[in-house]
């Protein structure tokens, strides 16, 4: 930033205040210039923050923060929120361990009202603030920002429903972009469109409330001019009302997104309203940068890239690439094989798929409870449906993975994505709880290779040799280490190490790499450990569970939720077999904030060193007591 720039002099919203919209203008500018320059260091979402920053601009600008309240839908888009909030000088350190998060946050800043990270959350939490007792108390206007991608999400409707009749200073802005992360899918996507290429009666809306306040005359006009409307939209545009009319907001728009007057004028006009409004706006995904723009899809979430080329600064084959190339080498085999997505076809590995088995590929847009039991629906029809899905998000789907699919034994395929410790997103997207809430559920069995090779051959065998709701579940990225001597294979489990040890490690999934790096730590050391590794972790095998017993320590590594995981139920059954030895869960027990993935499995306790240590120590506390007992002994 250069000594004239507008963005080093501000310090808060009230800076926006005197500006003019020129000014604005050359701010928006700024803003986006340094969403760059930090994501393409730190990764994050970049296109979906460039679209928004003239309306972050606006908002700020006409609305007092934080006495207003603005609610983020999914939250990935609040960089510029950010840096006009007192947090300019850390922008560079978000999606960094201490930094700045990548979602608006509540114990970050008074000026983020909720806390978002899934999709189609904000009107519901809006419409909750307007209604609490301090905004009512301040007549403070509450602000939900919504994209038509979360619109295919039916919270987004139980809210528009709830909160359009209720009178409340609550205005939602639907940011209209045509994209979620994937293309826009279905009516809604449809609705918009038409409505976006019908834009000039609807300016009249905002002419019209001012035309209201004319005393004596103004309201009877209105009331006049309102009939006219509608009959002209009846007669000319083919609809009498549109569907947030309907719900009972006033509709105001479409507006340009990146015209400030357009933007300001409207945030006035509904503020004057002191009701419930919809304001629409067209943006553009990326807006600003180049590349982004021609690419939204692939600029959407990124890595640290360069920014002359777009190109990331490192990459390498992941899990889900793995998991996309399985699908379709047996689609073409099996008719009745096919995918499901929920706007997550790039994340999940199945672009590929999506353009070689149109007919067999569903991207259901951003709806997870649709989603399964979309695709129980399927299953009871004979296909084979496989749902991929990050881990986080399969959360939402809980009722229906239950009631839809285990109850009813349907085969359905559950491709869980992005399983564990996930990184820089931080705590809304770590997949640490689905292990917890399947193991709650009947007729399921829950597979968790370790490798690329095990992830081919357990969704072979969820696809084929699974009754019921068969779940897979793989990390975010590549492979890690897995010793040269480790035979793969798809037993439930597998003994690997020294056999003539008496300590076990007990692990699956990634994890797995961590304790076989430990145990090579260990074994320097001349302390011999054996590891217990599960492939499958729901149902717990049998065999698995008195291969345990005889061991006189055992220690569970699990990156995921300790209670309710397969560790904590693991120790139980062990327990309940008749092992008297000791048994140690070392698990998850805090939401994980952001940060790389290496550090944050250290805090965990949960890499190869720190599981090293533990072991190390608890023997060397265990020689201290057996000492001191000796000493007593001694000494009587």
């Amino acid at each position: 930033m250069t000594n004239d720039s507008l963005l080093n002099k501000i310090n808060s919203p009230a800076d926006l205040k005197e500006m003019s919209d020129a000014e604005l203008d050359k701010l928006s500018e700024e803003i986006r210039e340094v969403i760059v320059d930090v994501v393409s260091e730190n990764g994050g979402h970049l296109a979906s923050n460039l679209g928004v920053v003239e309306l972050t601009v606006a908002l700020h600008s006409v609305f007092d923060l934080p006495y207003d309240k603005i609610v983020w839908d999914v939250g990935h888009q609040c960089y510029a929120h950010k840096i006009l909030t007192g947090r300019r000088t850390r922008i560079d350190t978000i999606r960094t361990e201490d930094g700045l998060s990548g979602f608006p946050k509540r114990s970050e800043s008074k000026y983020d009202s909720f806390n978002t990270g899934h999709s189609s959350t904000s009107i519901s939490a809006a419409y909750g603030i307007a209604c609490s007792e301090i905004t009512k108390k301040e007549g403070a206007y509450t602000v939900a920002v919504i994209g038509d991608g979360a619109l295919t999400g039916g919270l987004a409707y139980e809210g528009l429903n709830n909160a359009g009749r209720s009178g409340k200073n609550l205005i939602v802005i639907l940011n209209d972009n045509k994209m979620s992360i994937s293309n826009n899918v279905g009516s809604m996507a449809r609705y918009l469109s038409r409505m976006r290429i019908k834009p000039s009666y609807l300016h009249v809306k905002t002419r019209m409330n001012r035309l209201q306040k004319i005393p004596l005359i103004g309201k009877p006009m209105t009331r006049g001019l309102k009939r006219f409307r509608d009959w002209l939209r009846n007669e000319f545009f083919g609809q009498k009302n549109n569907i947030f009319e309907q719900f009972g907001f006033d509709y105001f728009g479409p507006y340009d997104g990146h015209n400030i007057t357009q933007l300001r004028s409207a945030l006035k006009a509904a503020k004057r309203k002191h009701s419930p409004v919809l304001i629409h706006i067209r943006t553009k995904k990326g807006k600003g940068y180049e590349l982004a723009e021609k690419n939204p899809k692939d600029f959407h979430g990124v890595p640290s890239f360069d920014i002359d080329t777009g190109e990331p600064k490192s990459s390498s084959k992941g899990y889900s690439d793995v998991f996309g190339e399985y699908l379709c080498t047996w689609a073409s085999k099996d008719k009745r094989l096919c995918a499901i997505t929920a706007a997550m076809s790039i994340g999940t590995g199945l672009s590929n798929f999506s353009k070689k088995y149109k007919d067999r590929f569903y991207d259901v847009g951003i709806a997870e409870e649709h989603a399964v039991t979309f695709a129980s629906g399927l299953a009871a029809g004979g296909d084979i449906p496989v749902f991929a899905v990050y881990s986080t998000f399969l959360q939402r789907s809980y009722d229906q993975i239950l009631h839809d699919a285990a109850l009813q034994k349907l085969h359905i395929v559950l491709a869980i994505d992005r399983a564990g410790i996930v990184g820089e997103d931080g705590e809304t997207h770590q997949g640490i709880y689905d292990v917890a809430f399947l193991n709650t559920m009947p007729n399921i069995t829950v597979y968790s290779p370790s490798c690329f090779k095990e992830l081919e051959m357990f969704l072979h065998k969820a696809i084929y040799n699974t009754d019921g709701v068969a779940a897979v579940r793989y990390p975010r990225g590549g492979e890690l280490y897995i010793p040269e001597d480790y035979t793969i294979t798809n037993k439930p489990y597998v003994l690997y190490g020294d056999e003539s040890a008496d300590i076990l490690m007990i692990t699956y999934g990634r994890e797995f790499s961590q304790c076989c790096m430990a145990m090579e730590i260990l074994d320097s050391e001349g302390i011999r450990v054996n590891i217990l590794k599960l492939n499958t972790i729901k149902p717990i095998p049998a065999g698995a569970v008195m291969s345990a017993k005889k061991y006189k320590s055992c220690y569970f590594f699990e990156e995921g939720a300790r209670s309710g995981g397969t560790g904590e139920s693991f120790g139980f059954e062990l327990y309940q077999s008749g092992f008297s030895g000791k048994y140690n869960l070392s698990a998850i027990n805090k939401p994980v904030v952001q940060a790389k993935t290496n550090s944050s499995l250290h805090k965990l306790g949960l890499d190869s060193e720190m599981i090293a240590n533990k072991i190390r120590n608890d023997i060397a506390a265990g020689k201290r007591k057996e000492r001191i007992v000796s000493s007593g002994i001694k000494s009587r």
